[in-house]
C-alpha cells in the first residue's frame, strides 16, 4: 500500500476507533502541522489496521527529522488493544513494534514522547534507539468525585475554598480562547521566559476540538470582571488532558488556577474516566500538580540520532532542551 493510502485509511480508522489518543488523531495533526506537516506508518491483518505509527515531517540541514510538535504531549505508536494470555499479547507488541519500526522513515533524528499506555520498548532499543523516563500525574476515575478531592492535598483544599469563599470567584465557561491566550502569556512574562505557543496555532487546536466538542475554557473572574487565571481542558474516551493555562500575576494567591482545575475535573468526569495534568519536569509546576494527588506515571521518551552531521551540529542536544520546558 502506498504511504498516500496509508494515511487516508489511518483518516477512517481515527472516525471510529476510541482507543487512539487525542494527540495521535488525525484531526489534531491536521490543527498543530497541517494536513501535510505528518504521515503513519501501518501495520494490518485482514485488510484492518492493527497498529500505526504517525510521525511529524520536518528536517535540518537538509537531513529528514521527526520531533513532537507544538502543545502535543504524546505521539508515539498505538497498537489495537488485545486479549487473551499474557505472554501472546506482549508477543503480539513486540512483533508489531518491530514491524512498525522497520517502515519509519530513515530518520537522521527522531525523537517522540510515547503515550504510557506502551510500557514496552525493546523492539526500538535493538535497533539503536534510547530512551529516558520522564512523568505525568494522572487521577483516575474522576467520575468519583468525593474520593477525587479526598485525594487532594489541604494546600490545594484550601487554595480551592479561598478562590470560592474570600475572593468569591466564579468559573466562567463562556469566553474565548483569545481571553485564555491573554492570561497564558502574561504568566510567562512574570517567569521571564518566551511563550511555547502562538495565537494562530492554539486558535487551529480550539477550532479542532470544538468542532467534536473536546475542549473546554474555564476562568476564574472575580465581582469586577478582573480574570485570575484558567485553564484549556481537552479530552478523549480514556482521559481529560490540562493542555495550559494561564494566570494575572497579581492576582496569583486568590488560589484560582486549584479552582479551576477542580472545576475542570468534575465538568469531564461526565465525559472520560481520568484527569491527566501531563507533567512538567520544571520543579514548581511538578509539586503543584503533585498536590491534586494523582497517580505518578511513567512515560518514555524514545530518540535516536543517526545523522553524523545533526551529531556535530549538536541538532539532537538543542531539541532535547526543548522538550525538556
Amino acid at each position: 500500500m502506498i504511504q498516500g493510502a496509508k494515511k487516508n485509511k489511518y483518516r477512517e480508522l481515527c472516525e471510529f476507533e476510541t482507543t487512539i489518543p487525542i494527540f495521535s488523531r488525525d484531526w489534531w495533526l491536521d490543527a498543530v502541522v497541517g494536513s501535510d506537516g505528518w504521515d503513519v506508518v501501518t501495520v494490518e491483518s485482514d485488510n484492518r489496521i492493527v497498529a500505526a505509527h504517525p510521525y511529524v515531517i520536518s528536517s535540518r540541514l537538509g537531513i529528514p527529522t521527526t520531533s513532537m510538535p507544538p502543545l502535543t504531549k504524546f505521539m508515539g505508536p498505538w497498537t489495537q488493544p488485545a486479549a487473551g494470555k499474557y505472554a501472546r499479547r506482549l508477543s503480539r507488541r513486540f512483533d508489531l513494534l518491530a514491524q512498525l519500526q522497520e517502515q519509519l522513515p530513515e530518520f537522521g533524528h527522531y525523537m517522540q514522547n510515547w503515550h504510557y499506555q506502551h510500557d514496552n520498548w525493546l523492539p526500538f532499543y535493538w535497533h539503536g534507539y534510547q530512551q529516558t523516563t520522564r512523568y505525568s500525574y494522572v487521577i483516575e476515575n474522576i467520575r468519583d468525585t468525593q474520593a477525587v478531592w479526598d485525594g487532594f492535598l489541604e494546600k490545594v483544599k484550601t487554595d480551592i475554598r479561598k478562590s470560592e469563599n474570600r475572593f468569591n470567584l466564579r468559573i466562567r465557561d463562556d469566553l474565548s480562547i483569545d481571553d485564555l491566550i491573554d492570561l497564558g502569556y502574561l504568566t510567562f512574562e512574570r517567569q521571564g521566559v518566551k511563550a511555547n505557543f502562538d495565537r494562530q496555532l492554539l486558535h487551529a487546536i480550539d477550532q479542532a476540538c470544538a468542532a467534536r466538542n473536546q475542549r473546554m475554557i474555564l476562568i476564574a473572574e472575580d465581582g469586577e470582571s478582573r480574570r485570575h487565571a484558567g485553564v484549556y481542558i481537552v479530552w478523549d474516551q480514556d482521559s481529560a488532558y490540562y493542555l495550559f493555562g494561564g494566570g494575572d500575576p497579581k492576582l496569583r494567591n486568590s488560589g484560582a488556577t486549584s479552582h479551576c482545575i477542580w472545576h475542570a475535573i468534575k465538568s469531564t468526569s461526565t465525559v472520560t474516566q481520568n484527569f491527566d495534568f501531563l507533567g512538567s519536569v520544571m520543579k514548581p509546576i511538578e509539586l503543584f500538580f503533585r498536590g491534586f494527588g494523582g497517580r505518578q506515571k511513567p512515560f518514555f521518551t524514545v530518540y535516536r540520532t543517526k545523522s553524523k552531521l545533526l551529531k556535530l551540529d549538536d541538532f539532537s542536544d538543542r531539541v532535547w532542551r526543548k522538550i525538556r520546558r
